[in-house]
């Protein structure tokens, strides 16, 4: 996950942010708030990713938040159907971003919002993301959002 949501306390009113499915024509916007985050872009991730979520069908896991017609934020997500011996359905946020200028206005809380009102049409219980243990504003931003630990550990190995 990357690009974070500072804070939601801001002054913006939620109603000014619109929140709609991800398109072709949103890479750059989303490579470009990625990278202020960052500190470099990531343009071949994120045209893996966005080829991965606009082949998708039904209601859409990877969304743009607007304010004013103008990218601020984005969510990319997808849906697993038994996922590590899991039977029921997960969705995954891979990555989360908000544009500098916009944190603090609502973005990150109305993208998350509009996720979850289109995974509960896909009938999806459950929403899993990782984060950097470092990254302290991303946790505090997930835990007021209702995350908490998964009852499951992440193992890596290098190679």
């Amino acid at each position: 996950m990357t690009a974070f949501e500072m804070d939601t306390t801001g002054t913006e009113s939620a109603d000014a942010v619109t929140v709609r499915q991800l398109a072709a024509e949103d890479l750059a916007a989303v490579v470009r708030i990625d990278a202020a985050a960052m500190g470099r872009a990531r343009e071949e991730y994120y045209r893996a990713k966005f080829d991965q979520a606009l082949e998708q069908s039904g209601p859409k896991t990877s969304l743009v938040a607007e304010i004013d017609v103008h990218p601020v934020g984005f969510l990319l997500g997808r849906v697993y159907y038994g996922e590590f011996g899991q039977a029921e359905p997960v969705a995954v946020i891979d990555s989360v971003g908000v544009d500098p200028p916009f944190r603090g206005r609502h973005v990150g809380q109305d993208l998350l919002r509009q996720l979850m009102m289109n995974l509960g049409a896909l009938h999806v219980e459950r929403v899993q993301t990782q984060v950097d243990w470092e990254q302290l504003d991303l946790l505090h931003f997930l835990r007021r959002e209702g995350f908490v630990p998964a009852p499951r550990f992440c193992l890596e190995r290098r190679l």
